[in-house]
């Protein structure tokens, strides 16, 4: 018998409180509901949740420390809910650890479909160090770093396939431009997103089979990139 993911509502809000929980039971999840950020960590502490939806505008605390806090602790999903919809507001929160932001007002679909990929990426593991990622005909061997589509191989650069392969480890999650440069370019890289729109240009040409419509190279404008989940 499976047990039903726990989630945690966090938003003071009770218009949207009496809208989730509702609709997150009827879809199976065992749901807990809270109204400020103490009380989140609190609940969190007692019983970690297999995943967090968390609205930054708190009575108490401003719900980026919530998410910095949630994150130094547990490792858990967090998908944020917010009215704030600027691009600073975006890029921090995933930058402090978010796997994803929706904003208000939303559809209840794309809701659902955003917690069903951040569920998925934890019960799968976000980031095997080995093996291969395969959908439809795309195939990503980790251990040999090489890519074919059907019976043809992609030949990317070094630095193409590091992109592709931290994108593919966690699909379905926001990736910040700061997070890719990071990564890719090391921890000293310059702030520089144009390097990582060239990278990205040249991976969906060799990759994509049509580039200007990716498939599985998604862009969050003015925040970062995705790799589409499968339910994209």
């Amino acid at each position: 018998m499976n047990v039903p993911a726990r989630i945690l509502l966090v938003d003071d809000e009770l218009s949207i409180q009496r809208a989730l929980a509702p609709l997150l039971r009827s879809r199976g999840f065992d749901v807990i509901v809270v109204g400020t950020g103490h009380d989140a960590l609190a609940a969190a502490g007692i019983e970690p949740p297999d995943l967090i939806v968390l609205d930054l505008g708190l009575p108490d605390m401003d719900g980026i420390d919530v998410c910095r806090q949630i994150r130094a602790r547990w490792d858990m999903p967090i998908v944020v809910l917010s009215a704030r919809g600027a691009e600073r507001d975006k890029v921090t929160a995933l930058d402090e650890g978010a796997d994803d932001y929706v904003t208000k007002p939303f559809g209840s679909e794309e809701f659902l479909a955003r917690v069903r990929a951040a569920l998925r990426r934890k019960s799968a593991g976000e980031q095997p160090e080995a093996g291969q990622w395969q959908r439809g005909d795309l195939t990503i061997d980790f251990d040999r770093r090489r890519v074919v589509r059907g019976d043809v191989e992609i030949r990317l650069t070094p630095k193409e396939f590091d992109l592709l392969a931290l994108m593919a480890r966690h699909p379905g999650r926001v990736l910040t431009n700061r997070m890719i440069l990071k990564t890719i370019w090391g921890p000293n890289a310059v702030a520089q997103p144009e390097h990582i729109r060239v990278l990205m240009g040249q991976l969906r040409k060799k990759l994509e089979r049509e580039p200007a419509r990716p498939r599985y190279l998604l862009t969050e404008p003015w925040v970062g990139y995705r790799f589409a989940a499968a339910d994209d």
